[in-house]
């Protein structure tokens, strides 16, 4: 039998190994601890502040409602803030703290990115202290809502127009306001907006090889938005429109449509001259002339 000493079981550096070993055993618990205490004490402290919000809530101590719906707005928190001041909009009406009340319950919404209510409340506060200082930036919230609130061009434009007109109105109201070339830019950049949906759904129509139905939204399009900078696109869809339209029409439409082809291509070419669609328009007007001819 090999006997085994016992001063190699007990070796200095085996002894080192397991006293690490153990060290580092004991900072990972000392780690899970830590979290874990950590994580009771936000949980109690959510907890005890969710706990003092309700309390608040069914306080009858308004002035402490007050000061805590503005330290609320201050940190951000709109939704406990917006709460509070609902309430307090009734309990100091008439009395010089409604405007600020009123207001910052206004913004509470636009921080919310809920621009329809928020604009309804800029409304509000416009109609209910037509004199403050305020009701002027409030009246401009009103058309910047709508302004936020405008679609992507895909889609349904309705609050683009309505963005529109309010900052239209707004500068007819307020003619030396410093917001007036805001105003201007946001309108250019909405207007865009309108022109692109416009283009895109004319253009749509070319896509589905409806040719008539895009020779009408293409012009309309032009009429509507002169100065677009689709324009050059929007006379060469309706050159090609013209053309595919008489291409195959019955035999007896096809003259009329290829002389209102060939017209297409003269008020294409009139105005867009050095055109990079200029070689497929000449070909286009060459075949329509050769029916005719």
């Amino acid at each position: 039998m090999v006997m085994i000493s016992t001063k190699v079981l007990f070796c200095p550096a085996i002894v080192l190994q397991y006293k690490y070993r153990k060290l580092l055993y004991l900072c990972a618990m000392f780690k899970k601890l830590r979290t874990g205490y950590l994580s009771i004490g936000l949980l109690l402290f959510s907890l005890i502040s969710c706990s003092d919000y309700q309390k608040l809530l069914t306080s009858s101590d308004y002035e402490l409602k007050y000061q805590k719906a503005f330290e609320y707005y201050e940190k951000k928190d709109y939704t406990r803030a917006s709460t509070l001041l609902e309430e307090l909009i009734t309990v100091y009406r008439g009395t010089d703290k409604a405007e600020e009340i009123n207001y910052r319950y206004a913004y509470c919404y636009f921080h919310q990115q809920d621009f329809l209510t928020a604009g309804y409340y800029f409304s509000n506060f416009v109609a209910s202290f037509p004199s403050s200082p305020l009701a002027e930036e409030c009246a401009f919230m009103v058309a910047y809502c709508y302004y936020e609130d405008s679609p992507n061009p895909s889609l349904d434009q309705a609050n683009t127009y309505k963005a529109i007109e309010s900052l239209q109105d707004f500068m007819n109201k307020h003619p030396n306001s410093s917001r007036n070339a805001e105003c201007n830019k946001l309108i250019d950049e909405l207007r865009d907006k309108l022109v692109r949906k416009s283009f895109e759904s004319a253009s749509l129509y070319y896509k589905l090889e409806d040719y008539k139905a895009a020779i009408t939204a293409l012009n309309n399009s032009l009429k509507e938005f002169p100065d677009t900078r689709y324009r050059e696109e929007l006379l060469f869809l309706v050159l090609k429109s013209s053309y595919e339209l008489a291409r195959n029409s019955i035999y007896e439409r096809m003259k009329e449509r290829f002389v209102a082809t060939t017209e297409a291509y003269l008020s294409f070419t009139e105005e867009f001259p050095e055109s990079k669609h200029i070689n497929e328009a000449k070909r286009i007007n060459e075949n329509a002339s050769k029916y005719l001819k």
